[in-house]
């Protein structure tokens, strides 16, 4: 650093001459450079390693000493100026003239149509404008209430303007809400307190979402059989599985229709393969497939392996479908026998929607790691991967990190939840309200027979199959349910999904099912 400032003023005094003097400011400049390289000359550092002290004297003596050092009036008004290119300040709203437009003053059209216009359009949209809401209900902008079994899909674990959630985000952003992850901070250490002490894992990684988080699972498999001296490391994934929508967890999802147009080549990334789900016999064959290396590549000292086995303990949008036990004991054993890692995916099934906090827990099995977000944070954008034991000590400073990840709002909103859940026995509500839940769609099943099929799932993550000649889909009827003010969500174009806040009441059940039921009466009604 002392090299560059000398290079810096030898090019400050060189480039100027008698037709163009330097100015009061340029040489307010200098002076106070020269003062900060007199400290540097005398420090015992430079003395004893860098020997540039007799080059920085002579720049200093370079410049006309009463010039360089002058106490004149034009140069103590430039100190003193608050105007000048030296000391900026930024003026009160509406005192200058700016070239930015401000978002008050932009176009106030419609939302639907500005949607239109300016959003990308990565979602097909139902046509409602939410402006607010409050516990189980969603109001729009006509005023009009909706209760809400999508809870923007498993993510409002609290509901809507929880006072908790509430206070402990607006308390945080009266502290600090975002420090980077060069320091400590409290509330980041508190969560991974939290999980870790209420799960097998040992420690916990924090990013944004559940594809940061997956992404983070799929590193650290891949760094971990790289260790084991594993070459070319496969993850085994499910068929109809869904991890997300980056491009290596888009590879790790197990539906073609989300491949298409992402590939290179004709692949997606390399190093990922395709199970049924809970069949024991194919996945135990295809791991002994993957294991065996290629001959052409064994002589090229290559080594092909299973880095990990990744799954869902309940598939959501593969048509909320729960593993079995027998699965994932076969799961956990082929990673014991083989080295490589069980990972499990909780992102949507994860913090408390299946009636026990984790989803894994259902099936009696320990994941080495798992991930989560969704609910982590009640709708603050958060996500998590947990680890334990040799799995807890692969990534190492600079192998992963994440700008947000962990900052002080997300970790006061992962905090607010997971006190909500401690303090108020919510676990308990999720199963009692699940099993409401079930009986409920069972009994309209056996009413309505033509229209639907099983209702399966855990706790508050439930699906109805709609049947193949029913004569609609699953979209379909949820946009009949919309009809009567219950919002619910498809799960693949056959399973309606019913996901509330975890906080719903027995009355708010009793009327979703109402609902749900007046809306294929109606439909059957209309087709007859």
């Amino acid at each position: 650093r002392g090299a560059t400032a000398c290079e810096f003023a030898i090019c400050y005094t060189t480039t100027t001459d008698d037709e163009n003097p330097l100015t009061s400011i340029q040489f307010h400049s200098f002076h106070r450079l020269v003062g900060w390289l007199h400290k540097i000359i005398f420090s015992q550092y430079i003395i004893s390693k860098m020997k540039i002290q007799s080059a920085i004297l002579g720049v200093a003596l370079a410049v006309s000493p009463a010039a360089a050092f002058s106490t004149s009036s034009a140069s103590t008004n430039v100190v003193s100026s608050s105007s000048t290119q030296l000391y900026s300040t930024i003026p009160k709203p509406g005192t200058v003239t700016t070239s930015l437009i401000p978002p008050s003053k932009l176009d106030s059209s419609s939302t639907a149509d500005l949607f239109e216009s300016r959003v990308y359009k990565t979602y097909g949209r139902y046509p409602i404008t939410f402006t607010s809401g409050h516990g189980c209900v969603l109001t729009d902008d006509t005023g009009k209430d909706y209760l809400d079994f999508v809870s923007g899909i498993a993510t409002c674990a609290l509901g809507h303007n929880n006072e908790a959630l509430t206070s402990a985000i607006s308390n945080q952003m009266k502290q600090v809400h975002h420090v980077s992850n060069l320091y400590y901070t409290p509330g980041q250490a508190q969560l991974a307190n939290w999980l870790c002490s209420n799960s097998c894992a040992d420690k916990a990684f924090f990013c944004n979402s559940g594809a940061e988080s997956n992404e983070a699972a799929i590193k650290l498999a891949r760094r971990h059989a790289n260790n084991r001296g594993i070459t070319d490391p496969v993850i085994i994934t499910a068929e109809n599985s869904f991890h997300g929508r980056t491009l290596a967890t888009v590879t790790a999802t197990g539906q073609p229709k989300y491949h298409k147009g992402f590939t290179y080549g004709g692949e997606m990334v390399r190093g990922f393969r395709y199970t049924p789900y809970n069949d024991v016999e194919k996945l135990q064959a295809l791991v002994e497939e993957i294991n065996q290396t290629p001959e052409e590549d064994a002589k090229a000292g290559r080594k092909r392996g299973v880095a990990a086995i990744m799954m869902e303990p309940l598939q959501g949008e593969g048509g909320i479908r729960p593993g079995t036990v027998e699965f994932f004991a076969a799961a956990r054993k082929l990673c014991d026998d083989n080295g490589a890692l069980l990972i499990c995916d909780e992102v949507q099934v994860g913090m408390g929607r299946s009636g026990s906090l984790w989803g894994h827990e259902q099936l009696s099995v320990e994941p080495d790691v798992f991930t989560s977000a969704k609910a982590l944070g009640g709708g603050v954008p958060i996500g998590a991967m947990m680890a334990k034991g040799e799995a807890a000590n692969v990534f190492g400073p600079g192998d992963h990190a994440s700008t947000y990840g962990g900052n002080p709002l997300a970790c006061a909103a992962g905090l607010a939840v997971a006190e909500y859940l401690s303090e108020h026995n919510v676990l308990e509500n999720v199963r009692v309200r699940g099993e409401q839940l079930a009986a409920g769609l069972e009994d309209i099943t056996k009413r309505y027979p033509s229209v639907l099929g099983e209702t399966r799932g855990w706790g508050l993550l439930r699906g109805v199959a709609i049947k193949d000649d029913a004569g609609c889909t699953a979209a379909e009827l949820v946009g009949d349910a919309m009809k009567e003010g219950l919002l619910l969500v498809a799960a693949g174009p056959s399973v309606v999904r019913f996901v509330p806040p975890l906080i719903v009441s027995e009355d708010e059940v009793n009327d979703a099912l109402a609902r749900f039921e007046k809306a294929i009466e109606n439909r059957v009604g209309e087709s007859s």
